[in-house]
């Protein structure tokens, strides 16, 4: 086995908090020329830690944390957004966006979209789209489905068309945008600036909405993998329910982690195979290292490599 090659992808926590820290600080005051820095906290691993690091590199006083519930957040969102902020002193701000994505259509637009599939679907059921799950023994195809559940619990899932999938995402992106409209409203109110909570799988993969989460003025962890973000959380404490809460989308009504919406796989195994891959690691190397297959390994780089391009549009800059 490579012994270069640490499947953890381990790195000096305290080394990097202090670099992160220090360089939000240069780019803030003497790059943007603003007072402090603004987040959008949802109670996930992402927000949680671009928060501390802002308290480390700002203060407590110069950070403001916004939470942006609508009708499908879970509820655990706010409540542990809040929580996390109390711990860090962080002044908050609740912002409900149903209103303005209820002016937007968002929810009849979208709605209309899931009836050309369940054409019973009402308000009173939930939903979800999703990607078929495999264990990438062969190569994977990606196409969504969608699955509703009934007021009694009962899921019924179906092949999405494409025209269905395109409204239901479109519809479904004005939550993101319209969120990063309301921290930029608050940033400029108080001559903020907005720090995105993208790390390198949602912004190099494409797991963002272009001027929704894929903007912000800085991207403090958009070098890192899932699994090294969760090596600063440990290091800064942040709450252990929110370490241990599995990784969401909190986008539609139904339960629906972020592996079977759009990663696939676990980070666990996500982001080694992805270094090894990006550093010309022998796959064999990367098989034993990990305990996947080399079919598996080969398949993972594969999914990698078509989500780098299909997405490539959403990290351009405008022509």
């Amino acid at each position: 086995m490579n012994t270069r090659f640490d499947p953890k992808l381990t790195i000096d926590a305290k080394e990097e908090i202090e670099k992160i820290a220090a360089r939000i600080r240069q780019e803030v005051v003497n790059t943007f020329r603003k007072r402090g820095a603004v987040v959008g906290i949802s109670g996930g691993i992402d927000s949680s830690v671009t928060l501390a690091l802002a308290v480390k590199a700002m203060g407590a006083d110069k950070v403001l944390g916004i939470m942006l519930p609508e009708q499908d957040s879970d509820s655990k969102s706010k409540k542990l957004a809040q929580e996390l902020a109390d711990r860090y002193s962080v002044r908050t701000l609740t912002e409900p966006m149903s209103p303005a994505l209820e002016g937007f259509g968002c929810y009849t637009r979208r709605d209309e979209a899931i009836r050309k599939v369940f054409p019973e679907y009402t308000s009173a059921y939930r939903m979800k789209i999703t990607l078929p799950q495999t264990d990438y023994t062969r190569d994977r195809l990606n196409f969504y489905q969608i699955t509703i559940i009934d007021p009694e619990g009962t899921a019924s899932t179906r092949r999405l068309p494409l025209d269905a999938y395109l409204q239901i995402v479109g519809a479904s992106n004005f939550k993101q945008r319209s969120r990063m409209a309301m921290l930029y409203y608050h940033a400029e109110l108080n001559n903020y600036a907005v720090l995105s909570t993208a790390n390198k799988d949602e912004h190099d993969l494409g797991f963002i909405v272009k001027f929704g989460d894929g903007a912000g003025d800085m991207f403090p962890l958009r070098h890192l993998f899932k699994i090294q973000v969760y090596q600063l959380a440990e290091f800064l404490d942040i709450p252990p329910v929110i370490r241990e809460r599995t990784p969401t989308s909190d986008t539609y009504s139904a339960d629906q982690t972020q592996k079977e919406f759009f990663f696939g796989l676990e980070f666990e195994k996500l982001d080694p195979v992805w270094y090894g891959w990006d550093q010309g690691i022998p796959e064999s190397a990367i098989s034993e290292a990990t305990g996947l297959s080399i079919e598996q390994v080969i398949n993972i780089i594969k999914d990698i490599r078509r989500k780098i391009s299909a997405t490539e549009y959403l990290r351009m800059p405008p022509i």
